[in-house]
């Protein structure tokens, strides 16, 4: 039995030859008025076997028969377009330059004009006409046996996004929605037309819509949508008792496609991690700095690390280096990064960070030229019941990656820092300062080019918070939360890996750079969002305060100064201002800290803090 692709391939290229005989033969009789005479008779029936051989030929090179018919576009009527022109431009140099002895080769202007017109017509109008007879049938199909099911979907946003959800709807009939309109807050697309849907209004009239058109679902079609503008949606939807759905964010898509697989419920992430930031006019840039280029990252089985690792991986480089001394974590992110990169080197190490000579035959081993730094304790709470945990591995681990990157001539190396260095209250954020200044000490006296990257906190992450109230609305409740007032800067981890990745091109060496995250959230607002998204009203799930945890702080440090800090060229990244180290012994501080935490002597570590002056500040300087 015949493969029906192969069948469907057999028809097209059928079609296509009537038309191409039709079209040449047509020609002739159009441009004469009837049957040509003399040596245009001759030569109709002369060249007409070749011309229809030389067009399927053309076409088959300018893949015109892996079109589907069932969903022509315009882009596939102007690869058709292509396909048609070289034989015509054929013809026309025939015309001007064979010899008159070859007359019979030389096909008049008007003919050659003729044909290529009627083929470009032939050829696009029957794929289109083959759609909409396939759409036609789909869709009496679907309204004869299905009349009763079918939902009304609002898509909100009329740009190219929504179009083409528009599109991929159509397509897709058997999903039983039906597009009632667009809503858009441009009033120039206002009662517009899109592809024959109608602009029926903008967002603050959606409950009128929704009411007059009986709509169950709207669906948010802007990809670069900002979360301020997705929580104003929602919680106009919401109010006209409609389900709401989100494409996905730019971060999300990257080079992929808008699929409806890929269309789903608006998540926490959407309602405040979803700023959009732009690198299209430096993808050149941000390639050529990784491709072809052996890059270590560790913690590589982290929430922040594998995100790195899945977005370098699109950027082609030689070979990258996973390293954790997690083996679970390793194992899941290099098993899924084996699919899809067969064209990179992916290399999955187990280690210790704190154990230098493990790391020194690491780097002799593999000579990595970028090393992102992404390994560390951060769970704040945890960090203050383990001192010289916190200390062994973020500050002792920092020093020894760094100084083995420096030692074997590695080209940029990236310590990923955070929002907690700043005034630390917590030992966690003190061992990160600390980390920030070991980082700028070594790029004094060193051609590699270090830089620290801080930013706040990351949705998803494993230390988010996120997680943690989603299993308690799962569990029925209590959300606990530590204070009413309590506030966070929150940042996608797709965002905050993009800025990390780029910030990696900027600068001099030793520079810090700081991420704008934008304004600071309420804990409690986040809790009720999570309770909402959940599918529960907020009475349904208590939330419970429990007060301030050991290291927590109420408001975090705002982490961009724009009066100190310079700007880039991107308007979310600012280079900060260097780091002042007040001790004057500070490497004998240094070492001392370290050999205390090593010795297991949490209150040794706490003096060293003091006398560093790292601006340390927390709780147990009063006792």
């Amino acid at each position: 039995m015949l493969d029906k692709k192969y069948l469907q391939k057999t028809n097209q290229v059928f079609l296509d030859i009537l038309i191409f005989m039709f079209s040449f033969i047509a020609a002739y009789f159009v441009r004469y008025e009837g049957i040509p005479y003399g040596i245009h008779f001759e030569q109709v029936w002369f060249l007409v076997l070749y011309v229809v051989i030389a067009r399927v030929a053309i076409f088959y090179l300018f893949t015109v028969y892996s079109i589907s018919w069932r969903y022509v576009s315009i882009s596939d009527a102007i690869r058709i377009f292509k396909a048609v022109i070289p034989l015509s431009i054929v013809f026309l140099l025939m015309r001007i330059f064979l010899p008159v002895k070859l007359a019979i080769l030389k096909i008049p202007y008007g003919i050659i004009i003729l044909e290529f017109m009627m083929v470009l017509l032939g050829a696009t109008s029957i794929r289109i006409l083959r759609r909409l007879v396939y759409e036609s049938k789909q869709r009496e199909f679907h309204v004869s046996h299905k009349e009763n099911e079918l939902k009304n979907v609002l898509l909100i946003g009329a740009g190219d996004a929504g179009i083409v959800v528009l599109r991929e709807l159509k397509q897709r009939l058997d999903l039983g929605l039906n597009v009632v309109g667009f809503i858009d807050d441009d009033p120039q697309r206002y009662r517009a037309f899109v592809h024959s849907v109608r602009v029926l209004g903008n967002t603050s009239q959606i409950p009128q819509i929704a009411q007059k058109n009986r709509v169950n679902e709207a669906i948010i079609t802007i990809a670069n949508a900002s979360s301020k503008d997705i929580r104003r949606i929602t919680e106009i939807c919401e109010s006209a008792s409609i389900k709401v759905k989100i494409i996905p964010g730019i971060f999300e898509l990257l080079d992929d496609k808008i699929k409806i697989n890929k269309i789903r419920d608006v998540n926490i992430d959407d309602l405040l991690g979803r700023s959009v930031v732009h690198f299209e006019n430096n993808v050149t840039e941000i390639h050529g700095k990784f491709r072809e280029k052996r890059i270590l990252v560790t913690g590589a089985g982290g929430s922040i690390g594998s995100e790195l690792c899945r977005q370098l991986a699109v950027l082609w480089p030689k070979q990258l280096i996973l390293l954790d001394k997690d083996e679970n974590s390793i194992f899941d992110i290099h098993n899924e990064l084996k699919v899809g990169h067969d064209n990179i080197k992916i290399t999955p190490v187990i280690a210790d960070i704190r154990h230098d000579n493990r790391l020194r035959t690491i780097f002799e081993r593999f000579h990595p030229q970028v090393v992102f730094h992404a390994a560390a304790h951060k769970h704040v709470p945890l960090m203050e019941e383990n001192i010289t945990e916190a200390v062994t591995n973020n500050i002792k681990g920092t020093k020894n990656v760094a100084e083995m990157a420096h030692e074997f001539g590695v080209e940029t190396f990236i310590n990923i820092s955070t929002d907690k260095a700043v005034n630390p209250t917590s030992v966690m954020g003190a061992t990160k300062k600390i980390g920030e200044i070991i980082i700028q000490s070594i790029a004094k006296d060193s051609h590699t080019k270090f830089s620290c990257v801080r930013f706040g906190n990351v949705l998803g992450s494993r230390g988010s918070v996120v997680p943690y109230f989603q299993k308690q609305i799962a569990d029925g409740g209590p959300v606990t939360i530590t204070h009413p007032d309590i506030e966070r800067f929150f940042m996608s981890i797709s965002e905050a890996v993009q800025l990390i990745i780029k910030a990696g091109t900027l600068g001099e060496n030793g520079d810090i750079f700081v991420l704008d995250m934008g304004t600071p959230v309420k804990i409690a607002d986040l809790a009720r969002d999570l309770i909402r998204l959940s599918g529960f009203k907020e009475d349904d799930i208590e939330v419970k305060y429990i007060g301030l945890r050991p290291g927590e702080k109420l408001y975090e440090e705002l982490l961009v100064d724009k009066e100190r800090d310079k700007s880039t060229e991107y308007q979310k990244i600012f280079i900060s201002a260097p780091l002042d180290i007040e001790c004057e012994d500070f490497a004998e501080c240094l070492d001392s800290l370290i050999e205390s935490a090593f010795i297991c002597d949490g209150k040794a570590v706490i003096e060293s803090f003091k006398k560093m002056k790292i601006g340390y500040i927390g709780e147990r300087d009063s006792h």
